[in-house]
C-alpha cells in the first residue's frame, strides 16, 4: 500500500468515525428536561454523548489534516481554508459539550431549584452554538472540499456535486430555523440535513474502498520505494 492509498484510507476512516455522534440526540434527551437539575436519573448518557462528540471533533480535524498534503497541490489557500473550517467546527463542538457538562455539574453539586434558570440558559446556549457551528459549518466544509475534489477529479464528480447540493439545502434549513419557520429539531430540518450527511458518508466509504482516482494532481505522491538496481559486474 503506497502513501497515497494510506492517505485516502485514513481520511475515509476518519470521515466514517464522525458518524459515531448519531446517538447523541437520544443521549441528550434527559438534559433537555426543564427540571433536569432537580430531577432523578443518571448523568451517564449526557457524559457518554459528550465523549462521542469530542471524538467527532478530533476526527473532523483529522480529515482535513490528513487530506491537506494532497489537496494543497490543487489550491493551497482553499485547502488551508478547509483545515481552518474544520478546526472552527471542532471548537464549536467543544463549546457545546462544555455547556451541557456544566449543567451536569450543577446537578451533581446539588444546586437545586435556584439553578434551573441557569441550566435552561446553558441548554439554549448549546442549541444556538450547535445551529451556527455544527449546523452551518458543514456546508462551508462541503463547498471548500467539494471544489477541490471536483477540480482535481480525485473522486467521481457526482460526490462533490452531492456536497454542493447538500450545502445549499443545509444553509436553507438553518436560515428557516433562524427565522422560526420550523424548529431546530424537526422533520424538515432533518430532511434538509440528510444530503450533507450522505455526502460525507459516501465520501468516507469511497475513500476507504476505492481510494483516490488516478489524476495528474497526485503524480509523484505514491511514495513507493524505487526498484533496487542490479549489481554492477566487477
Amino acid at each position: 500500500m503506497d502513501s497515497l492509498r494510506r492517505t485516502a484510507l485514513a481520511a475515509g476512516a476518519l470521515y466514517l468515525l464522525t458518524f459515531i455522534s448519531i446517538p447523541t440526540l437520544s443521549l441528550y434527551a434527559q438534559v433537555r428536561d426543564p427540571n433536569y437539575v432537580t430531577g432523578p436519573g443518571p448523568d451517564t448518557p449526557v457524559i457518554v454523548g459528550g465523549i462521542l462528540e469530542l471524538v467527532v471533533a478530533l476526527a473532523g480535524i483529522g480529515t482535513a489534516v490528513v487530506l491537506y498534503p494532497v489537496l494543497k497541490r490543487q489550491n493551497q489557500a482553499v485547502a488551508m481554508g478547509f483545515v481552518g473550517s474544520r478546526v472552527l467546527e471542532a471548537g464549536t463542538i467543544f463549546v457545546c459539550v462544555v455547556s451541557l457538562l456544566t449543567v451536569v455539574t450543577l446537578r451533581r453539586s446539588g444546586a437545586g431549584a435556584d439553578a434551573l434558570v441557569t441550566a435552561r440558559a446553558l441548554v439554549a446556549f448549546h442549541d444556538w452554538i450547535f445551529l451556527l457551528g455544527q449546523g452551518t459549518i458543514p456546508a462551508v466544509n462541503a463547498l471548500l472540499l467539494g471544489s477541490l475534489l471536483y477540480r482535481s477529479r480525485l473522486v467521481p464528480r457526482a460526490l462533490p456535486v452531492l456536497g454542493f447540493v447538500g450545502a445549499a439545502l443545509l444553509i436553507a434549513s438553518v436560515t428557516a430555523t433562524l427565522f422560526d419557520v420550523w424548529g431546530q429539531v424537526s422533520a424538515a430540518s432533518a430532511l434538509l440535513a440528510l444530503p450533507i450527511a450522505v455526502w460525507e458518508f459516501s465520501l468516507g466509504i469511497y475513500l476507504v474502498v476505492k481510494g483516490f482516482r488516478p489524476a495528474p494532481l497526485t503524480a509523484g505522491l505514491t511514495g513507493t520505494a524505487p526498484a533496487a538496481r542490479p549489481p554492477v559486474a566487477a
